[in-house]
């Protein structure tokens, strides 16, 4: 199992953000168009947690169904299991809750600690980045 390299993981990652930024706003409209009153500041952490969901179940689906997402897919990356297996929803759920938790910067960081430059998340979860199969 070839592990993904740093730079190309850190460059998929800004893709990503990219694309969960469409995403967001998509759903945001969404939710204001179906709930006008969001737009209430006293409403903000409802539509803070909403959105917390949407990005959520966006990166759990992709994991779970092919182990990529869009900016993965651009750039031959696969999200696997520690042992090269397909990811449990389980796993997905922990990967995604441990990267929020740890705002991705101190998971950056880590990966320049790590023995294989994985990033903190993935060690969490018991997952790896790894160069797409062919």
């Amino acid at each position: 199992m070839a592990y993904a390299g740093f730079g190309r993981r850190f460059l998929s990652l800004l893709y990503e953000g990219l694309l969960l930024f469409a995403v967001l706003l998509i759903a945001d409209l969404a939710l204001l168009l179906a709930l006008p009153a969001a737009r209430d500041p006293a409403l903000r952490p409802f539509t803070q947690a909403y959105l917390l969901a949407v990005s959520g179940v966006y990166f759990v689906w992709q994991w779970t169904h092919g182990g990529q997402t869009l900016a993965m897919k651009t750039w031959r990356l696969q999200l696997v299991s520690a042992d090269g297996a397909p990811l449990s929803v389980r796993q997905a759920v922990l990967r995604f809750l441990a990267a929020t938790l740890t705002l991705l910067l101190p998971s950056l960081l880590w990966a320049f600690l790590d023995r294989e430059r994985q990033f903190l998340h993935d060690r969490l979860a018991g997952t790896c980045i790894i160069q797409e199969r062919r």
